[in-house]
Parts: C-alpha cells; structure tokens; sequence
C-alpha cells in the first residue's frame, strides 16, 4: 500500500466507509469497515490526517484516533456537502467518504474542535434537561387542549394552569367522567415527576457553573445564569478558534443574514443557522438584562434602554443577546473580568488626517 497523507472517514452504526489518497491526492483506498475493526485498522497506519464529518460519536472517534498518533480534524456537514460529486441527487457513503476527504484538504475549512469526554459530560445534563422541558411542555398542551373539550380554559401562563388544575378537574359540575378524571391526574402526577427531574438537572449544572473558573466570570453579567455559562463553557473547546466575537455570535447564529451583491449591502432577519441551545438561553437572559436595567446606571444598561426606545423590546432581545455573545467571548479569550462601564477605546486619528 502506497504512503497514506489523508483519510476520509464517513461514520456510521456498524459499517464506516474509508477513502484513502497519498500525497499527491492519488486515490490509494476505498474500502468499508466494521465498526469493532476500524480501530485495529488505524493502528496498523501510519500517523496520517484523518477527517470525519462532526456528527453522532465523531468525538469519540476523534479521541480513539488521536491516541493513535494520527491528526484528527472534524468538519461541519454542510462544507462537506458541496464536495460530493453528483450533488444531493447522489448520495452513498462512498462518495460521503471522498466527499470529506476532498474537503479536508481545503487549505481554508473550516473545522470543529475535539471535546473532551469532561465537556460532552456536562453537554449531557444540558440535553437530558432539555428533553424533559420539551416533554414537560407537550404535557401541559396536552392537558390544556384535553380539558378544554369540556369546556375548561385556563390562562396561558403554566403557573396559572398548576394554581386550578386540581381544584378543575376534582369539580363535580363539569362534564367530566370518572375514567377522564383519572387519567388527568395521572398525568398530573407525571407532571410533577418532570418538576423534579428539572430541578435536579439544574442543581447539577449549577454545581458545574460554580466549580468552573471560567463559568464563574461569565456569570458576572447581567442575564447570564449559571444554565448560560455552563452551556457556555462546555460548548465551546476554545473560544480562540474565532477571531473575534462577531465570529462566535454568527457561529451561534443572532447576526443578520446577507444577501449582499455589487457593493450594496442587504441585511435581513438573524440567520438561526448556529447553535440553536446557546442562541435561545442567550436570547432568554436578554429579557432579564432588559427587565434589570431600568434598576442599573452602568454604560450596558444605558445603552439597553436607549437601544428599546429606540428600536423596540424584541429587537433590542436579539440585539443584547449580540451583545452578550460578544462579551462572553472576550471573557473566555482576554480572561478578563465582565465591566459593565467598559468603553472600547477608539483609535487616534492620524496627523494629518
């Protein structure tokens, strides 16, 4: 076998496809590999630069190989995309293979830092908490849509729901049957067995928050809780792969989308094409920073204010959550602590200018 340089690696459950090319990116390998012999494998190799696609258990991989000795780089499946030959009308995982191996030898791609098996831990706690939200609030839709066919409404907000919701369906003047009024609270039951699946995951992501050193600074602003800063942390590896916090907030996607031509620039709604966990907790503690700074006299309140009579309440939410994105990144990277009354400084005008 020819010297390997670069390795395409289409993961899957049980077969993942390999495709191999040299130096000169002369093709060298196309083969399929069990899952339980793709590590024997690598191990027989040379230390050579392997590419995977970032999806479901590339970081494990990516951990495996690297132990090996052997480079490895993650890549977004939507740069690895216009590299397959045939388009989105042919697709295999031959030519998912090539198409990842072609991509990686992009002098300019783009590519996803390798966590650590501490960070994908506390990404666990963020996402079994977030299954339980969502099962909690399909729940409570449930409910309110089953009571309602027996003519029992109840306010929008959950707490009102929780504050009546016995007392409505134990009343023995609406229309409701004895097996119905079973079945609800049962599910009241289950209701509050979420309740208590939550605030365990929140106590444990607050101990995660607290014991950080890093999630400690980033709690020190206005909006941002210990559920932010610890999603914070734990997603991003390094936050020195942006070059600046502009970078992070469109890789979290709270930046307008551009359909910019001719040297006319054309901006439109936020692109919501990043991270959608960090984009929703960062726009949830702008409305805290928003309720807070009318109590506040530091410059960011100031200019929360001003930006909502300006611009009005949503806008300024996407706006300060921008701005939130922006800050933590400059945290993470300089390990400073968050000022409030920070001013940038502006460069001199030049003489003569």
């Amino acid at each position: 076998m020819d010297t390997i340089a670069r390795i395409g690696v289409d993961l899957a459950k049980n077969v993942i496809q390999i495709h191999a090319v040299d130096a000169a990116d002369r093709v060298v390998t196309r083969r399929a590999i069990a899952r339980n012999r793709l590590l024997s494998w690598f191990a027989n190799l040379n230390p050579c630069l392997v590419a995977m696609e970032a999806c479901s258990a590339a970081h494990y991989w990516a951990r495996k190989l690297r132990a090996l000795g052997h480079e490895v780089r993650l890549i977004p499946p939507q740069f690895v995309a216009p590299y397959r030959k045939g388009g989105a009308r042919v697709k295999n995982d031959a030519r998912d293979a090539e198409a990842i191996c072609e991509a990686a030898g992009r002098p300019n791609m783009r590519f996803v830092p390798v966590k650590s098996p501490t960070q994908q831990s506390v990404l666990v706690l963020h996402r079994m908490r977030t299954g339980y939200v969502e099962e909690r609030t399909a729940l409570i839709n449930r409910l309110r849509g089953l009571l309602a066919e027996f003519g029992l409404f109840f306010p929008q907000r959950i707490n009102q729901l929780h504050k009546y919701f016995v007392d409505s369906v134990e009343d023995a003047s609406n229309e409701l049957a004895g097996p119905a009024r079973e079945a609800l609270m049962r599910a009241w039951e289950k209701w509050h067995a979420l309740d208590e699946e939550i605030a365990w995951f929140d106590r444990k992501i607050a101990e995660h928050a607290n014991q950080d050193i890093e999630a400690k600074r980033c709690m020190e602003m206005c909006g941002i809780g210990p559920l932010t800063a610890s999603a914070t942390v734990a997603t991003l590896v390094d936050a020195h792969q942006f070059r600046n916090g502009r970078q992070l907030a469109a890789w979290i996607g709270i930046v307008p989308k551009q359909n910019s031509s001719g040297g006319r620039q054309r901006l439109g709604r936020i692109t919501k094409q990043g991270n959608d966990y960090l984009r929703t907790l960062l726009v949830l503690g702008a409305r805290s920073a928003i309720a807070a700074a009318a109590r506040r006299d530091d410059r960011l309140s100031r200019w929360i204010l001003q930006l909502q009579a300006r611009i009005g309440y949503q806008k300024t939410l996407v706006a300060i959550a921008n701005k939130h994105a922006r800050i933590l990144w400059a945290i993470l990277v300089k390990g400073e602590k968050f000022d409030p009354s920070h001013a940038p400084a502006r460069p001199r005008p030049t003489a003569g200018a």
